[in-house]
């Protein structure tokens, strides 16, 4: 009781203090943005050390102009391949990776036996305690260096949209770890004997390894640190659509690579950003201590804002006690804040790189999410009522014409702000209305009898409808004309199957214009060039005709014959062929949104300059269909937030 006690107050303690909101959004976006600038060092640093095997075959002045280059080839074919998918390539990534740890644990086991078999005593804490007692303020700032050694493992649970929970403890408890511990061995116990090196440059993992297996272990390396990669990548690509879907990133083309797996996703434009900044920073800085330097502290600021944000996870979601909270915070936050001090120490030699990176982001990320939260207030706070849509009529000059208007929209209740725009400067729409909104689902396929959920709109007489389509994100899109027969089919069978009369008309409240059913199939829908003489129904059914034939096409409605109908569903049946045969309109709105009068030059900054240029150069909404020119009336309105 104590924990929910607590979790209660911290929760009200957060929701009233909107200083606390923007510092938990302002933490949260900084371990994002951080985690996608380690997308960019991670590989950038994993082909370059690999490759950089290649100096102790060469002199000084030869390699430095061949491991650029070979690193930049490797990157570019590293990021070719992510279309494909990881389900494509993933058959090879065991082996390498089962290869890789085997290699450097048989190597750091010969150099154990070969060099110095007492390095294992190394592995007590109290020669750390010593090492930083004797070198004090130099042992300090050396620990932005050691953070290389666990570079890689902020990003290990990325690979949880690939594998489950515990096949990923038990790999990394079992397999990777005791094999980092013998190739660090092995490479301290060769270091003890090798103090003094003939040139610093050379100094690093290739000088442990046996110059018999040098060639075979840099082929293995490489293809390590493209598997390495991968998974960053990966886990780039995860965080990015996590954002999108919370509207803390503009929106991207999400492509998922599998059926089977939900994680497993590509998106075209980060993925070639993502190579072209690691390319500039392989070229900028062209040494491996720099990048370990700039990559060190972007793990280390990615761990220590998750220690932050784990803390309220404890007492929020676990309903643990706050004082369990604290103590993990000050454990954990203390290391981690040691660390991140020594790798601020190197910020002119290669950690500026992370900190400009996750400016940008943060900044892009920042004014997105700001500029969508005031558009999304706006619609809500100028949502039709559904008394001012029954109010509109012929007394006030209001025309329903014939046809039916399909209005998409982004609210899942109430009439959009751009609907009154609509009818404001032109007092007509059509006699059935269908406000839709297209959602995505997180599943491979939605079953076509699950796709659409309608609701009404007021009472049956005004003939408004709500639908709400929703696609899985392996389903594909049909043609507009699919579409449409689809959507009618789906209204038709929610008007026959007597969902849309919970009560009478005088009985019916906002509530229940809120109601939403799923229909599936029952009804069918007849379309034919039109002919004078009627043709027959298929057997074992009936048919609802209408008495106005289009001059193109007749549309007629197929109904089980076991249906008993009402004459009222009947007539709203045969209201609804005639709307389809006059045709069905596509009205979409236009939105500009622009700060309000009055506003400061901050705001003016933020919302005329830098969210008006990201909706102009992403990607708009997804529509269900390709929208015919022809039938589609754009509605401009200017948002003043």
């Amino acid at each position: 009781m104590g924990a929910d006690a607590a979790a209660s107050r911290v929760k009200m303690l957060l929701e009233r203090h909107h200083v606390l909101q923007r510092l938990l959004l302002l933490l949260a976006l900084t371990g994002t943005c951080m985690v996608i600038g380690d997308g960019v060092l991670t590989p950038a640093i994993s082909v370059f050390s690999a490759v950089s095997g290649l100096e102790l075959s060469m002199s000084e002045e030869q390699h430095k102009y061949v491991e650029v280059p070979a690193a930049c080839l490797v990157l570019v074919a590293l990021f070719a391949l992510q279309h494909y998918g990881t389900h494509r390539v993933g058959f090879l990534f065991a082996p390498i990776v089962i290869a890789w740890l085997l290699c450097i644990s048989v190597i750091g086991v010969y150099n154990i036996f070969h060099w110095n078999r007492h390095v294992y005593r190394a592995l007590s804490p109290c020669y750390m305690y010593k090492f930083l007692k004797k070198t004090r303020r130099g042992g300090w700032m050396s620990l932005g260096g050691i953070l290389l050694c666990i570079t890689g493992s902020e990003a290990m649970f990325a690979d949880l949209g690939h594998f489950s929970r515990l096949s990923i403890q038990i790999a990394f408890t079992c397999v990777v770890y005791p094999a980092l511990i013998l190739a660090y061995m092995g490479q301290a116990a060769y270091l003890s004997r090798h103090h003094i090196i003939e040139s610093d440059y050379r100094i690093g993992f290739y000088v442990s390894v046996p110059e018999q297996i040098r060639w075979p272990v840099l082929g293995i390396a490489i293809l390590a640190a493209v598997v390495g990669s991968q998974a960053v990548i990966t886990g780039t690509f995860s965080i990015i659509k996590q954002c999108s879907a919370l509207s803390c990133f503009p929106r991207v083309r999400i492509v998922h690579t599998s059926s089977e797996v939900h994680g497993q996703i590509y998106i075209p434009e980060i993925n070639w950003m993502l190579m072209v900044l690691c390319l500039a920073v392989t070229v900028g800085l062209r040494d491996t201590k720099r990048l370990g330097n700039a990559s060190g502290l972007a793990v280390i600021a990615v761990m220590l804002a998750t220690t932050c944000l784990m803390s309220l996870v404890i007492v929020l979601c676990w309903h643990r006690s706050i004082f369990l909270a604290i103590c993990f915070i000050l454990f954990f936050g203390a290391i981690e804040a040691l660390y991140f001090s020594a790798s601020l120490i190197k910020f002119l030699e290669g950690a500026w790189v992370p900190i400009a990176l996750s400016g940008i982001f943060m900044a892009i990320m920042y004014l997105w999410h700001y500029g969508t939260l005031k558009k999304y207030e706006f619609d809500i706070q100028n949502k039709v009522s559904i008394d001012w849509l029954l109010g509109l009529g012929p007394n006030l000059g209001i025309v329903r014409v014939r046809g039916i208007g399909l209005i998409h929209t982004e609210l899942v209740s109430g009439i959009p702000a751009i609907f009154s725009h609509f009818v404001t400067n032109l007092p007509a729409f059509h006699q059935v209305l269908v406000f839709l909104c297209i959602k995505s689902v997180p599943v491979p396929y939605v079953r076509p009898e699950e796709r659409f959920l309608v609701g009404r709109i007021g009472p049956e007489e005004s003939r408004v409808y709500r639908c709400i389509a929703r696609y899985g994100y392996r389903d594909v899109h049909k043609d507009d004309l699919e579409f449409e027969k689809d959507l009618v089919c789906s209204i038709a069978e929610f008007i026959r199957s007597g969902v849309s009369h919970p009560g009478s008309t005088a009985e019916r409240s906002e509530k229940d214009d809120n109601r939403m059913a799923v229909v599936g199939a029952g009804i069918r829908l007849c379309e034919e060039d039109a002919d004078p003489e009627d043709a027959a129904g298929p057997s074992g059914s009936k048919e609802i005709q209408s008495p106005v034939t289009a001059r193109n096409k007749r549309v007629r409605f197929v109904v089980p014959e076991s249906s008993d109908m009402d004459s009222s569903v009947k007539e709203e049946l045969r209201e609804l062929m005639e709307a389809r045969e006059a045709g069905m309109a596509f009205i979409v709105g236009h939105s500009d949104v622009r700060a309000k009068s009055g506003s400061g030059f901050i705001k003016r900054l933020v919302i005329d300059v830098g969210y008006d240029f990201l909706r102009r150069n992403c990607r708009g909404p997804a529509f269900a269909v390709s929208i015919p020119h022809a039938s589609t009336l754009e509605v401009g309105m200017v948002y003043d937030v």
